[in-house]
C-alpha cells in the first residue's frame, strides 16, 4: 500500500511553491500597512504644498506693504 499523505499536500514536495505561497502570504500582509504609510505621505505632502502656499501668500502681502511704506516715505 502506498502513501497517499505526500499526494494529499503538493506543498510538502516542492519548496517552491511553499516559498511562493510564503511570499504571497506576506505580501497580503503588507498590503495595508503600504497603504496606510501612503495615505501618510499623501497627508504630509498636502499640509507641506498648505504651508508654502500659506508663507508665500504672507511673503507677498509683507513685500506689498513694504513697496506702499516707501512710497508713502517717498510722497512726503
Amino acid at each position: 500500500m502506498t502513501d497517499n499523505s505526500a499526494n494529499a499536500n503538493p506543498f510538502a514536495r516542492d519548496p517552491q511553491r511553499r516559498i511562493a505561497a510564503a511570499t504571497a502570504t506576506g505580501m497580503n500582509a503588507l498590503k495595508p500597512i503600504v497603504h496606510f504609510q501612503v495615505s501618510l505621505l499623501r497627508m504630509w505632502a498636502d499640509s507641506i504644498e498648505r504651508f508654502t502656499d500659506s508663507y508665500q501668500k504672507g511673503l507677498e502681502e509683507t513685500a506689498t506693504s513694504v513697496e506702499e511704506k516707501s512710497d508713502k516715505e517717498r510722497a512726503a
